[in-house]
């Protein structure tokens, strides 16, 4: 039983996607999600990384051969000189002439030398971990002085410590480290490291410059999306390509202002001559005699009245209206009232509204807001008795839940309502006196703001509307 519950246990979610993919194709996957987003720290990957490489790959020759080269050399002559000491002790030793030759080593070889006779080499020592100079000083001393030797590279800091067997004695050779070993090769890594600061400093200071356009012209184009005005600073800058996006940004927008405003001019003088009309059906049945007849064409008059408001007031998407500051409680409220206050539709219905402690105060189009949060209270009330309105504002964006205890809305119908003129089967009544644009306007107004209306199931039973807005 437990070998086939593993076998049936389903893969963990990175793993059947490696299986899915291969596993180059997943590590490729995966090492793109670890990447930086954002152009500029990109950028910065593309110029640092080459140079990075670059630099430690002829550092890394470069300093090799140059260690190893000049390393052997200094070692060699420094072995050659220890070599002519030890033939020239052979001689002189006859002559006891000891410090004559320790002299002369050091006023000429720039060795310390001495010799203590009777002594034995220390025990031999461990390698150290940077061994260049230790091999290379120990292969020379091999080849060319052929006896016993212990050597110290690491104990004295300034000093390299060679001790050889002789016949009768060990002779003791302090030498300076710059004579057998590539001391100086320091020098090329500050220059090379500085250098590398002042070139990416210069080229992070450029690159800088360069990202700022493209940041403004995605500022600009976030702020018209909103629906807010642009900078006023806003301006094509930077390289060429950048300047051609931002110019065709501002005569994308232009066109876009140009076609609203002549579609509410026309739609305006459209307006105007339908009410011209009605308002003389309204003279005339004013001069009529009163009778069932007379109510009737007047309800239809009033219906159309209504419903030309509403189309106009779809088709302007009210953004004509300034942009301000506004208290959204208070309007909240404004339309919690105006639902008690004398709707016949929403008589008798219970409107609830809440929000958390902090101000909700965000820019946006004050009537034109307040119209799309009534749509969606009218909406509800008008299929329900309870609507309970919460509002708060949580990573960036404020949200607005509209929820009702009515019969809601099939979950393949929820995206249809927001079409013009569409009717679910609970609003196909023509004597409701809806037009099929309340939640049209609704969303109209809200994607003006950058934001979007969503419908899902309420907890109350009935429909939940959900409005976001970016603030």
């Amino acid at each position: 039983m437990s070998a086939a519950t593993d076998t049936a246990r389903p893969l963990p979610e990175e793993q059947a996607r490696a299986e899915r993919q291969g596993p180059l194709k997943w590590l490729l996957a995966r090492f793109g999600e670890q990447m930086p987003k954002g152009l500029y720290a990109r950028a910065l990957i593309i110029i640092i990384a080459p140079m990075v490489l670059l630099q430690s790959v002829l550092a890394f020759v470069f300093l090799e051969r140059h260690w190893q080269t000049v390393t052997h050399r200094l070692s060699t002559g420094t072995v050659q000189n220890i070599g002519m000491l030890i033939d020239m002790h052979e001689d002189l030793s006859k002559k006891h002439d000891v410090n004559r030759l320790t002299e002369i080593a050091a006023k000429n070889l720039g060795l310390r030398v001495r010799f203590a006779p009777g002594e034995d080499l220390p025990q031999v020592r461990t390698k150290p971990f940077f061994k260049l100079l230790d091999s290379t000083l120990s292969d020379e001393l091999e080849r060319r002085i052929g006896r016993p030797f212990w050597i110290d590279t690491v104990g004295r800091s300034d000093f390299v410590d060679i001790r050889i067997k002789l016949d009768d004695a060990v002779m003791h050779v302090l030498a300076r480290r710059s004579q057998t070993y590539a001391s100086n090769s320091h020098i090329f890594i500050v220059w090379m490291l500085g250098t590398s600061v002042v070139l990416l400093t210069v080229a992070i200071l450029f690159l800088r410059n360069q990202i700022r356009p493209i940041l403004r012209l995605a500022h600009a184009a976030e702020s018209f999306g909103k629906g807010r005005p642009m900078p006023n600073d806003f301006r094509p800058r930077g390289a060429r390509e950048v300047r051609q996006a931002a110019h065709a940004f501002v005569e994308m927008r232009d066109r876009i202002e140009r076609h609203v405003e002549q579609r509410t001019l026309m739609l305006a003088g459209v307006s105007h001559d339908l009410r011209t009309i009605l308002t003389r059906f309204r003279l005339q049945l004013a001069m009529l005699e009163e009778g069932p007849e007379l109510e009737a064409m007047r309800a239809d008059v009033d219906e159309m009245q209504a419903m030309l408001e509403d189309y106009m007031a779809f088709a302007k998407g009210d953004s004509g209206e300034a942009i301000g500051y506004v208290d959204i409680g208070e309007v909240l409220s404004e339309v919690s009232s105006q639902a008690h206050g004398g709707k016949t539709d929403l008589e008798g219905k219970t409107v609830e509204v809440r929000t958390n402690n902090q101000p909700l105060v965000v820019r946006v189009r004050r009537h034109a807001f307040k119209r799309a949060i009534a749509n969606l209270v009218n909406n509800a009330a008008r299929f329900a008795s309870i609507v309970r309105i919460t509002a708060g504002k949580t990573d960036g964006l404020l949200t607005i839940e509209v929820e009702d205890d009515g019969p809601g809305i099939a979950e393949n119908e929820r995206e249809l309502v927001f079409r013009p003129f569409y009717r679910s089967d609970h609003a196909r009544n023509q004597d409701s006196g809806s037009t099929g644009l309340g939640l049209a306007i609704a969303r109209d107004i809200t994607r003006i703001h950058g934001g979007d209306i969503m419908l899902d199931q309420s907890y109350l039973g009935g429909l939940k509307a959900v409005l976001k807005v970016p603030v």
